[in-house]
């Protein structure tokens, strides 16, 4: 099951972005609620290796379980 970015949460870090092995991790438009980049985690991509878990210095901005609730995109 994939993982997902709470977008709300995300501060832009992006130390995600390039830790992904299979570049499912894209930036969104615009600013978050606390006026941050945000980034997104497509899910039809994401192999759940939990790289993105592991690297990401935000508490709670990445949850181990798939939350489309969480998670803005652009599409």
């Amino acid at each position: 099951m994939p993982h997902t970015i709470a977008t709300d949460v995300c501060e832009g870090v992006a130390d995600c972005v390039t830790a992904c092995p299979v570049a499912c991790i894209h930036e969104g438009p615009g600013k978050n609620v606390k006026g941050t980049d945000w980034y997104w985690i497509d899910f039809a991509t994401c192999i759940d290796c939990g790289i993105c878990f592991q690297v990401c210095p935000v508490d709670n901005a990445i949850v181990q379980e798939e939350k489309p609730d969480l998670q803005k995109t652009p599409l």
